[in-house]
C-alpha cells in the first residue's frame, strides 16, 4: 500500500482541494481525482518529498504570521526606496555571505522561499560544502545586520520545524 500511495495524507489533501476547485463531488469528479492524488503522491516520492511530518509544527504559525508582516513592511520600505528621489550611485544595493549552520534541504527551501518571496531581498546561490547563501539585498546598510536578522529570525525558526 505504501508503495501504491507513499504520501496518504498528501494523497487526500489532493483529492480534497480538487473536489474544491471542480466545484462536484460527482463520481466522475471523484475517480479524477483518486487518479490525480495517486500520481500526485507518488511523483512528490520521487522527488524525495519528506515522509510524515516536519519535526515540530508548533512555530509554524508563528512564522507564517512573521512572513506576512515581513512581506507587507519589505512591500513598504522597497515602495519608499524606489520613490525616493537620489542620485543614481546613492543606491546601497548589494551581496551578503551568509554563513548557515541548517542543513535540512526542505528548511533550506523553506529559507529561500521566504526570503526571494520578501521584497528587496533574492537568494542568489548557496554552496552547501561551505553552507554559505549568497543573498542580494536591495538596500544594504550593514552586512551584519543581515548576517544576525537571517540566522536569528528565519534560520533559527526553520531548524526547530525541519532538524
Amino acid at each position: 500500500m505504501r508503495r501504491l500511495l507513499p504520501h496518504p495524507l498528501l494523497a487526500i489533501a489532493f483529492l480534497v482541494l480538487w473536489l474544491l476547485l471542480t466545484e462536484s463531488v460527482s463520481p466522475g469528479a471523484i475517480l479524477l481525482g483518486i487518479v490525480l492524488a495517486i500520481a500526485g503522491s507518488a511523483v512528490l516520492a520521487g522527488l524525495g518529498f519528506p515522509k510524515g511530518m516536519p519535526a515540530r509544527l508548533r512555530p509554524v504559525p508563528g512564522l507564517l504570521r512573521d512572513v506576512l508582516v515581513e512581506v507587507v513592511r519589505s512591500n513598504n520600505a522597497v515602495a519608499r526606496i524606489i520613490l525616493q528621489t537620489r542620485e543614481p550611485g546613492e543606491r546601497r544595493s548589494g551581496f551578503v555571505q551568509i554563513p548557515l549552520d541548517m542543513r535540512s534541504p526542505h528548511g533550506l527551501s523553506a529559507l529561500a522561499c521566504i526570503l526571494t518571496a520578501t521584497p528587496g531581498t533574492v537568494w542568489v546561490d548557496y554552496d552547501a560544502k561551505g553552507g554559505v547563501m549568497l543573498l542580494h539585498v536591495l538596500d544594504l546598510v550593514d552586512e551584519e545586520t543581515w548576517v544576525r536578522t537571517i540566522k536569528d529570525k528565519w534560520e533559527r525558526r526553520l531548524m526547530e520545524i525541519f532538524e
